[in-house]
């Protein structure tokens, strides 16, 4: 079950990535890292479609986490790139090469790798304050960073630094709805007690105004090349570091485990520089990429209105 809930939490959030990076790719550039992006982007019908499949999304994902571990739930993550690909191929009906399939091949068997040698074992629900104060100066440092480095050098670059900054973000929120949904089955009233749901929330807006700045920002590959490496790996150390998840030990086991993160990630990666996914673009228009020729794909329909 956690298995088909983490997929489903994928599925939903490459057809929201899609759907979002539509309604955001065409505000003007004065609009970035201001609130002016969001309120823009709610007067676009495909933007709220997108937005629509991301509460979907997280809906999954928290279920997947009551049930399941970190370093589960967030790798399975990374499979969000092959249903991109998929939409891409089905949907705007472009076609598939060696690229895709060799990168689809690297992120599947690199996951089923890590799962199999690591062989996750559930860990405590809710740390400790300690374990909490490390983690959220780690994640507020490197995310601080993360924004500075976003404010300059081409789009790419700052789309890549964005995307990195919510992918921490959204790996701290998991966290946090995984001890959430721990505190839900002691009683709603024991649950606004502690402060991890208002955490939630706020790190969730943050991450979220980091993600559409992103897609903004520039193509959709950068940020998502940098989001697939980013939020399987910290989710991965958060779990361990922080929940004390188990991970199987030994010279041989520990080998194996980074051998296949290592092959998750160059899959997603190889994905995430697709011509598929570099290439798309509203009503015909081309996107700057990633110093290639995007393919356009055809038009998608918007039903937002103008302001």
């Amino acid at each position: 079950m956690v298995y088909a809930l983490a997929l489903g939490s994928a599925l939903c959030g490459a057809i929201g990535g899609v759907l979002q990076r539509i309604g955001v790719e065409a505000a003007p550039e004065q609009h970035a890292m201001r609130l002016r992006l969001l309120s823009y982007a709610l007067r676009r019908g495909t933007w709220l479609l997108g937005f629509a499949f991301l509460l979907m999304t997280f809906v999954l994902q928290a279920t997947a986490l009551r049930f399941g571990d970190l370093s589960v739930v967030q790798p399975v993550s990374t499979t969000e790139l092959l249903f991109l690909v998929g939409i891409l191929v089905v949907v705007f009906h472009n076609h598939i090469g060696w690229r895709e399939v060799g990168g689809a091949a690297m992120v599947v068997v690199g996951l089923g790798g890590f799962l199999v040698l690591a062989a996750p074992q559930i860990g405590k629900g809710i740390p400790g304050l300690k374990g909490w104060g490390a983690v959220s100066v780690v994640v507020a440092v490197v995310t601080s960073v993360l924004v500075a480095a976003s404010q300059r050098g081409p789009r790419w670059v700052r789309a890549g630094a964005l995307g990195g900054g919510a992918a921490m973000l959204f790996a701290y929120n998991a966290s946090l709805a995984k001890a959430t949904t721990t505190l839900i089955t002691k009683g709603w009233g024991h649950v606004f007690a502690h402060w991890e749901p208002y955490a939630l929330v706020v790190t969730g807006f943050v991450g979220f105004f980091l993600l559409q700045n992103a897609l903004h920002a520039g193509p959709i590959a950068a940020s998502r090349s940098v989001m697939v490496v980013v939020n399987p790996l910290a989710s991965i150390a958060i779990g361990v570091f922080v929940f004390h998840e188990r991970l199987r030990t030994g010279g041989i086991f520990v080998s194996g485990e980074v051998v296949a993160l290592l092959a998750m990630c160059a899959g997603g990666f190889v994905l995430s520089q697709s011509p598929l996914v570099t290439g798309i673009a509203v009503g015909g228009g081309s996107s700057e990429m990633l110093g290639r020729k995007p393919l356009v794909l055809p038009a998608f329909p918007d039903t937002g209105v103008e302001g």
